[in-house]
């Protein structure tokens, strides 16, 4: 069985109960792009640890923008970003690329190595990470259990379906057994079967006690389940509870 820690390193903040309980902290967060062009504006959202939150909106209305302020891919032209009491603001270089290592990041195009196995693209991460050739496959097999993939752990990922990439890509997410997993549109190439599986992995997950974050545009998936949502309307954010 997978099991989920919180050990994100650097700047730790106040051990205040507020702070510590929860996993992202966003405070008057604002991206402006070249010629005026607004990403968001005035975010404020707090998303507690062992959430399950939708973000939904539709395309073009900041949803990817967000995620990706999150684990630090941009940066706010205003405003606080705190992830698992981590100033945002303060990384830089490899303290935001051992950040980013900690986190599962779930991509609508997958985002695979063609020329490599379903087990090579999940045991990538944790090579990346150092993880002894024991550990990688210690995680290995309970991984592709999770995502129903363990009789394809030797196809490439031309050979799969685009439901199963995506369930490679999941896998590959959740291998180090990420605190904090972030979805962007992960189910947006898919049909409703292969979405509600998709949904039912991240349940899952979340069961396990990592915090999920998803943003979708598709409203069959949010009502397949009753966790909270947020909207993005034209870079604001409204809440939906």
């Amino acid at each position: 069985m997978l099991e989920y820690t919180s050990k994100i390193p650097n700047q730790k903040l106040s051990d205040s109960a507020n702070t510590a309980s929860l996993m992202v902290k966003m405070r008057g967060v604002t991206k402006t792009y070249p010629n005026d062009g607004r990403g968001l504006v005035g975010i404020n959202l707090d998303v507690k640890r062992g959430d399950f939150l939708f973000i939904t909106g539709a395309s073009g209305a900041g949803k990817s923008t967000l995620l990706k302020l999150i684990y630090g891919a941009c940066r706010p032209t205003q405003g606080e970003i705190i992830v698992d009491q981590v100033k945002m603001g303060q990384l830089r270089g490899d303290s935001l690329s051992r950040l980013r290592r900690r986190l599962g990041i779930i991509f609508q195009d997958y985002k695979l190595i063609p020329t490599r196995t379903v087990s090579e693209n999940i045991a990538f991460v944790l090579w990346a990470q150092g993880f002894t050739r024991k550990e990688v496959q210690r995680r290995l097999l309970p991984t592709l259990k999770l995502v129903g993939l363990q009789h394809q752990a030797n196809c490439f990922p031309q050979q799969l379906s685009g439901g199963e990439q995506q369930r490679v890509s999941i896998a590959r997410a959740i291998v180090s057994t990420p605190p904090l997993m972030l979805a962007d549109e992960p189910t947006g190439n898919l049909d409703p079967d292969n979405a509600q599986q998709i949904l039912k992995i991240m349940q899952k997950l979340n069961s396990l006690g990592a915090t999920v974050i998803v943003t979708t545009h598709d409203q069959r998936l949010v009502q397949m389940s009753n966790h909270p949502v947020v909207q993005l309307r034209q870079g604001r954010l409204y809440r939906n509870f």
